[in-house]
């Protein structure tokens, strides 16, 4: 049993910018928000950039260093920590690139990059079941699992059997570009599928980037056919016929044991493989979570008394919600402040955590703008209370107000440990 205790909360994709149609303020700002306006108004508050300022980065980059982590010393690309997430054994050699299923025409133009959000898990099974029936590669000697996840993700194994392979290659997907090798978001791009290249001159690379192109090819010509898009396109759905790839690795990260770091069990609560893989390879117990029922009322209850539990066990419990993010990749302002609205009433009401020795953290990612429809440099707000924290007197939990907050701007890495020595 432990005497002090930290909640930390993450809400994928809540940062943004002010937006006109709602008065000029941000998509936090505009929404109703009650419990945790309580919690910034009893502790103190900042913004983070979760990696660095000027660097726009993708969850699993932004995730590892809201942990505390280096990515720049630790990160070897999204791809193998999506397949540790999913249970797929790989080893160093090995090639794990992250996978979404797309929407393209026959030039290869990107017409929907998620297939209109509307592609379920079961379909998408179906679909790896083709492609990993019917694809076959022969540029290299190699052999494939390409298994799908969550509704259109899906991560991508390549194993050579003529030499190891690495991941030092191109994406295919073009909204994403590694820089010094991190996975970044761009804020423009030519909409079209990307040849993937080698970016050294090393024959691992060459076999890597020479097996993506022929994949990325070769499932194209099984799923533009498949009958099962063919039922999508009558029923007015944008076909799921492309593969776009990212964030390819070819070992998995070595992080330090979170809990040799901070001296205390941690326990996760996360939703999807790559918060998983990270969440395991530090360290933490994953715990498992209910199937989700679709109903976000429900859902975010269960997650909170599950949390409300897990505190009273673990030193950290560590908990990411999807919520904000898909919305603002939508452009939806409207989509994402009830989304948050939904966040503060079904899960934050639903919170039972005494704070005369727990703190909670509730602060996000990275900020999704739906003006841009992508991840972006912008810092985060972050709120801090329990224990012994003197409140900042701030009036909510905003952008606005959390930049007048005693913890100042912080970069990621520093959160937790700045947090812990409040």
């Amino acid at each position: 049993m432990y005497l002090k205790h930290i909640l930390y909360v993450l809400l994928d994709g809540l940062g943004d910018r002010p937006i006109d149609e709602l008065g000029g303020k941000t998509p936090l700002e505009a929404a109703r928000r009650p419990k945790m306006d309580a919690l910034a108004q009893a502790g103190c508050g900042g913004m983070v950039y979760t990696v660095g300022k000027g660097i726009a980065p993708e969850s699993d980059v932004a995730v590892i260093s809201m942990l505390g982590y280096d990515p720049v010393k630790t990160y070897t690309g999204r791809g193998p920590i999506e397949a540790f997430g999913s249970d797929m054994p790989m080893e160093n050699g090995d090639l794990a690139v992250r996978c979404n299923f797309a929407t393209i025409d026959d030039d290869f133009t990107i017409i929907d990059r998620r297939c209109g959000r509307s592609l379920k898990t079961e379909e998408a099974q179906e679909l790896a079941d083709s492609i990993n029936k019917e694809v076959r590669l022969s540029s290299h000697p190699a052999e494939f699992e390409f298994k799908s996840t969550i509704g259109h993700r899906g991560v991508l194994l390549v194993k050579g059997k003529g030499g190891k392979l690495s991941g030092n290659i191109t994406n295919t997907d073009p909204a994403y570009q590694k820089s010094e090798g991190l996975g970044i978001a761009l804020k423009s791009f030519e909409n079209k599928v990307k040849a993937c290249e080698p970016l050294d001159s090393s024959p691992e690379s060459k076999r890597a980037a020479d097996l993506l192109q022929e994949f990325t090819i070769k499932s194209n010509l099984v799923l533009k056919d498949h009958p099962l898009n063919r039922r999508r396109v009558a029923e007015g759905k944008p076909p799921a016929n492309g593969i776009l790839s990212r964030d390819a690795g070819s070992a998995l990260p070595n992080f330090r044991n979170i809990n040799e770091v901070f001296g205390f069990e941690f326990a996760s609560m996360v939703e999807m493989p790559v918060e998983r893989g990270i969440a395991l390879l530090c360290g933490m117990d994953v715990v498992q979570l209910p199937p989700a029922t679709g109903d976000l009322k429900r859902d975010y209850s269960s997650k909170a008394e599950m949390a409300s539990d897990l505190v009273e066990t673990y030193g950290g419990v560590y908990v990411h919600l999807k919520g904000p993010d898909e919305p603002a990749h939508d452009g939806d302002f409207r989509a994402k402040v009830k989304s948050i609205e939904m966040i503060d009433e079904h899960f934050f009401s639903n919170l039972k955590v005494d704070l005369k020795n727990t703190i909670v953290v509730v602060t996000a990612d990275h900020s999704t703008p739906c003006s841009l429809k992508s991840h972006s440099d912008d810092p985060v707000p972050i709120i801090a209370a329990g224990l012994n924290i003197k409140s900042d007197g701030l009036l909510n939990f905003s952008e606005t107000e959390c930049r007048k907050g005693s913890l100042g701007v912080i970069n990621g890495q520093e959160v937790l440990k700045k947090v812990l020595s409040l």
